[in-house]
C-alpha cells in the first residue's frame, strides 16, 4: 500500500522563486512555521533552473511576472525534464488572475495557481495537496511503475 506520512511531507524540498523579497520571506516563514524543514527561496529568477537541478525540489512556488527571466519562460524550460524524470510540480503565484494568464501558465505545465495577495491557509493546503501527489508519484516510480504523464491538451501552451 502506498502512503505518505507527515514527516515525509514536512521534509519535502520546496523552492520559492519570486522577485519580491517580501514575498519570498513571507512564504519561507509561513512554510517554516508549518514545520517544513527544506524551503529554499530566491529573488533571482535567472538562477531557477540551476537551483532546480541542484536542490531537486519536490515542489516549486513560482512568480510569473519577474524582470529578466519571467515565470512563463521558466515553466517552458522546466516542462521538459530529463528522460525518466517527472517535471517538478509548479504552483504559480501572481497578482495577474486574468483568464489568458491562467491558461498560459497552466498550459505551460503549472499544476496550480494562487493569486496575490496570498491567503496563508490556502497556500498551505495547496502545498500539502501537491506534495502528497508528488511523493506518491515518487513511490510509484521507486516501485518500478510507469509515472509518465500524458501530454496536455493542444493549444494551451500559447494561450
Amino acid at each position: 500500500m502506498l502512503a505518505v506520512d507527515e514527516q515525509a511531507l514536512l521534509s519535502a524540498r520546496i523552492l520559492v522563486v519570486d522577485d519580491g523579497a517580501a514575498n519570498v520571506a513571507l512564504l519561507e516563514d509561513l512554510l517554516g512555521r508549518e514545520g517544513f524543514t527544506q524551503v529554499l527561496g530566491t529573488t533571482q529568477p535567472e538562477r531557477c533552473v540551476e537551483l532546480v537541478q541542484a536542490f531537486q525540489p519536490d515542489l516549486l512556488l513560482l512568480d510569473l511576472w519577474m524582470p529578466g527571466v519571467d515565470g512563463f519562460e521558466l515553466l517552458a524550460q522546466l516542462n521538459a525534464p530529463a528522460p525518466g524524470q517527472l517535471p517538478v510540480p509548479v504552483i504559480v503565484l501572481t497578482a495577474d488572475a486574468t483568464r489568458r494568464t491562467r491558461h498560459r501558465a497552466l498550459g505551460l505545465g503549472a499544476r496550480d495557481f494562487i493569486t496575490k495577495p496570498f491567503d496563508p491557509l490556502e497556500v498551505l493546503l495547496r502545498v500539502w495537496n501537491h506534495l502528497e501527489v508528488a511523493l506518491l508519484l515518487r513511490q510509484l516510480r521507486e516501485l518500478g511503475q510507469d509515472t509518465a504523464l500524458p501530454k496536455r491538451p493542444a493549444g494551451t501552451a500559447g494561450a
